[in-house]
């Protein structure tokens, strides 16, 4: 079940982005699942689900936007660092 959800913006917002309102109200929600996806408040699977896209569109979607399609922390990226090393001895 969906839920609508609406929101006020000026008459103007429509021809900043030269797009439809139907447009807009795709791509806002679009925006909103990359911009959660970067932060890590969504997986790549609930992002797409809200957006409306398959998975495969999603990463297409990111690679577009020049996102990042892996999220990998500072701590990770470290842990798998000290992994090959321990590996290596």
């Amino acid at each position: 079940m969906a839920t609508m959800i609406q929101c006020e913006l000026p008459a103007g917002a429509f021809s900043a982005l030269r797009m439809a309102p139907e447009d807009f109200a795709c791509e806002m929600k679009l925006a909103a699942c990359v911009q959660w996806y970067r932060q890590g408040i969504l997986s790549q699977s609930k992002a797409s689900e809200i957006a409306g896209l398959s998975r495969a569109g999603f990463l297409a979607e990111l690679s577009r936007r020049k996102e990042p399609i892996l999220q990998v922390t500072e701590d990770e990226l470290a842990g798998e660092l000290e992994h090959i090393r321990e590996a290596r001895r």
